[in-house]
């Protein structure tokens, strides 16, 4: 059973009870995904790291490390 299926039997059961209908699926995604990102930025806020930007620097950090060298290379 898919999401879609079991809000159409949430549905079907809330209208045989007199209840209130739940929410479509996928209808908040967005702000839950907005509101995870604030909680984020806030937790680095508090902790003292950078609450932005932080995967671009340690993508940065990565792709501009030096090369190491060869083992007994000088």
């Amino acid at each position: 059973m898919n999401a879609m299926h079991q809000y159409m039997l949430d549905n079907y059961r809330a209208a045989q009870r007199g209840d209130q209908a739940p929410p479509q699926p996928g209808l908040h995604d967005v702000r839950v995904v907005r509101e995870f990102r604030d909680y984020r930025h806030f937790q680095a806020v508090v902790s003292g790291r950078r609450a932005r930007g932080r995967a671009r620097a340690a993508l940065a950090r990565w792709l501009h490390r030096r090369p190491r060298r060869a083992a007994g290379c000088r």
